[in-house]
């Protein structure tokens, strides 16, 4: 069988990876956009009509991890080349309600509308339900992530095993899970090839707060803010949590305020994540806000903002309105994109934070593994054959985070073919 990573081994995000099996079947995991450079676009070769094409030569099924624009973004051009796309079922709501969203902006209705159609095509799995293709076994498993439907793949091919593990971590609030899920299905399935994200390689040593860690610091922001603007992913279940859970821990009558698009995605993930996720309550401010900014002036409020025209008219109502000593602008995304010094900073999203004279505050954890959840994973699963680091920074180097030197020699970072044989051969290819 052959494993090719098409790209990933030194950027972050945009990874695709190939499994071929011996007798010609052929699957990718994830096909998405390169990040963006700051405001501006990423180049994309796969934007090139030819090279999309030549990449999907053979392909009979892309399987997504989860939704995020760097794992999934060519479901039209997929589909229309007539390959069937997977993925989960709270990930396929999540996408259709950001379509359905953006059809109200001309300038991408047209993209919007090629997306739904492709998605209305897409086939659904289910954790730990196997799945099927020619030669070629996939099983998916729940992994915590800032995405609310993230999974690891496990995949039998030819007689080997590899454990694909997508974008993980241990420190949100189903992040215990990942030990549990590893020790009861995947360790006794004897792990060949390990193929695992290393985004937090550059970050080593900085210390990964939980989200109840952000919820303690949201928690002592709003005690001394009687408003609180947030900034974060309208998709990230968890820090939507960590917000809600905040509000009503400081004062049960202040309002968890929201748009309807938000609120739409909130009810998805409501309707489909069990525990934690059923309480979340909100006010929606698109229904009426005359009628209900009074409440929110006396009550006091947390409100989910979005650097869009749409919140920038909300915010020309309320903000004239409250006391900006009184109020907190919580930003709760990566912080590279408001550090003048780093390369993904966005001007639009500083001006959007700091617009006003308002206390800002940044309250953000990574979705991501950290270093320390990487190498105990890495201790595990001991796969036998090789360990493949995808989404990482370019220099960075995955067998420095591993204390095992066993496991350090099983590193593959060449841009060359990687073979080994251990019954069965394993061809993997790196660019």
């Amino acid at each position: 069988m052959k494993i090719k990573i098409h790209r990933g081994a030194n950027q972050i995000g945009g990874c695709i990876t190939e499994i071929e099996s011996s007798k010609g079947d052929k699957i990718l995991i994830d096909l998405g956009h390169n990040l963006p450079e700051g405001d501006k676009k990423s180049y994309d070769k796969y934007e090139n009509p030819d090279l999309l094409r030549k990449l999907l030569q053979g392909v009979s099924d892309v399987y997504y991890t989860h939704y995020h624009g760097d794992h999934i973004g060519f479901e039209y051009e997929i589909y229309n080349a007539g390959v069937t796309q997977h993925i989960g079922g709270l990930s396929l709501k999540m996408m259709k309600t950001l379509k359905n969203h953006m059809l109200k902006a001309d300038d991408l209705r047209e993209q919007a509308t090629r997306s739904l159609e492709a998605l209305e095509h897409f086939k659904i799995y289910n954790p730990e339900q196997t799945k099927t293709v020619g030669n070629i076994r996939i099983t998916p498993y729940y992994v915590s992530h800032s995405a609310a439907d993230a999974h690891m793949f496990l995949i039998e091919c030819d007689g080997v095993t590899i454990l694909h593990t997508g974008d993980f971590r241990d420190h949100g609030y189903m992040g215990n899970g990942l030990e549990k899920n590893i020790k009861a299905n995947i360790i006794k399935k004897n792990v060949d090839v390990l193929i695992t994200e290393g985004t937090m390689l550059a970050r080593n040593c900085e210390k990964v707060p939980t989200e109840w860690d952000l919820q303690e610091q949201a928690m002592d922001v709003m005690k001394n803010h009687k408003y609180a603007f947030v900034l974060c992913s309208s998709t990230d279940a968890d820090r939507i949590v960590t917000m809600f859970k905040a509000t009503q821990r400081t004062d049960h009558k202040r309002l968890f305020v929201v748009d309807s698009y938000q609120g739409a995605q909130i009810l998805n993930i409501k309707d489909n994540l069990d525990g934690i996720y059923k309480s979340l309550y909100f006010k929606n401010i698109s229904k009426d806000c005359d009628k209900l900014l009074p409440q929110m002036l006396q009550d006091g409020f947390t409100m989910l903002v979005r650097n869009s025209q749409t919140f920038e008219n909300l915010m020309e109502k309320i903000v004239p309105q409250i006391d900006l000593q009184q109020t907190a602008f919580i930003y709760s995304q990566f912080g590279g994109y408001i550090d003048e010094s780093h390369t993904a900073f966005r001007q639009s999203t500083y001006d959007f934070v700091h617009k006003h004279d308002w206390k800002m505050v940044q309250i953000h954890t990574s979705g991501h593994a950290s270093c320390e959840t990487q190498n105990a994973v890495c201790e595990l699963l001991r796969p036998s054959l090789a360990i493949v680091p995808i989404h990482k920074d370019s220099g960075t180097s995955f067998a420095d985070l591993l204390t095992d030197n066993t496991l350090k020699q099983k590193v593959v970072t060449q841009t060359t073919s990687f073979c080994q044989s251990s019954g069965n051969e394993v061809e993997i290819i790196v660019n």
